[in-house]
């Protein structure tokens, strides 16, 4: 991101946006049965049935999920989760610099934080219009199961693309964009703006240096308050998401009713794996995000030398 770095030659935009995409996808990788964990502690309590499981924090959720529908049931979800990465993370964090110049070009040396957060919305936002057939698709295979008799809506990833624009029509696929619009402007906002400031902050005065420890700590940071301001849309984007055709009217209707029936703290479930899940995220991604970076940057001044 933003900052003093040890390559002569900045990093080209290609560059960054490849960079992103690889290290999103590693860390999706990494950390995907804690995203499936958020997403079953997220709708519990939608179905009030008394032969429902009842997931219990981190660990019991993901023992449970394990027993009873088997490990690999964690990792439901992920290759729409990986299309996720490649479409929507590659943009909102590889141009997130470029469209941040672009903001601040002739006004200011320096990005004032009125451009770190008008590019913050503006990545975030395309990448929203693009990327959403994949997260409704991860979302909705997370959150199927096959106990009690249940009949999974689909039988992978492809099989949910086909299904939910045929019975849905093609703008199932974009089911939810309002919310997760909101979702992800607040997340790429917070994650990116965060993450730029303090690492600017550590290396600027001289904590830290533009390496390893630094890009963790950002990461972390960036991934608590990511957390605690998305996790209410985020709720409200899972259960709408995940909801079939006809049980709300609208997100508003969505969020009410979970209020009504649930009371407030329904807006915080799964905060714990959400947090983890940031958290690790950020950090495995942002690591790799730099060090991608440095190398084909590397690599290129190298080659340019050559030549």
């Amino acid at each position: 991101m933003v900052g003093p770095t040890a390559l002569d030659v900045p990093p080209t935009m290609t560059v960054k946006i490849f960079s992103a995409g690889v290290a999103a996808c590693v860390a999706d990788a990494i950390t995907f049965p804690l995203d499936t964990v958020k997403v079953r502690l997220q709708i519990q309590g939608e179905c009030q049935t008394s032969r429902a499981i009842r997931y219990k924090g981190v660990l019991g959720t993901i023992t449970t999920l394990a027993k009873t529908e088997g490990p690999v049931k964690l990792y439901s979800g992920l290759p729409a989760g990986l299309q996720r990465q490649i479409s929507f993370a590659s943009l909102r964090i590889g141009l997130y610099d470029t469209v941040q110049e672009f903001f601040s070009a002739g006004k200011e040396t320096t990005p004032s934080l009125g451009s770190k957060i008008s590019a913050g919305l503006t990545t975030g936002g395309v990448a929203v219009f693009i990327g959403q057939p994949t997260e409704v698709v991860k979302v909705r295979l997370q959150a199927q199961s096959h106990l009690h008799g249940l009949k999974p809506r689909y039988t992978g990833t492809y099989n949910a693309y086909r299904v939910i624009a045929t019975t849905e029509g093609l703008m199932g696929l974009w089911k939810g964009t309002t919310v997760n619009l909101t979702r992800n402007v607040i997340i790429n906002c917070t994650e990116l703006v965060t993450y730029d400031l303090m690492k600017e902050g550590l290396v600027k005065n001289k904590l830290l240096a533009d390496d390893l420890p630094c890009h963790c700590v950002s990461a972390l940071i960036a991934g608590f308050c990511t957390t605690v301001l998305c996790s209410p849309v985020d709720v409200v984007k899972t259960r709408f998401i995940n909801s079939p055709p006809g049980q709300y009217t609208s997100v508003p209707n969505c969020a009410m009713t979970m209020f009504t029936k649930e009371g407030p703290l329904a807006f915080f479930k799964g905060f714990v794996p959400s947090f983890l899940r940031f958290g690790s995220w950020n950090v495995i991604m942002f690591v790799c995000f730099e060090q991608l970076k440095r190398e084909l940057t590397k690599s290129r001044r190298t080659v340019d030398c050559a030549t």
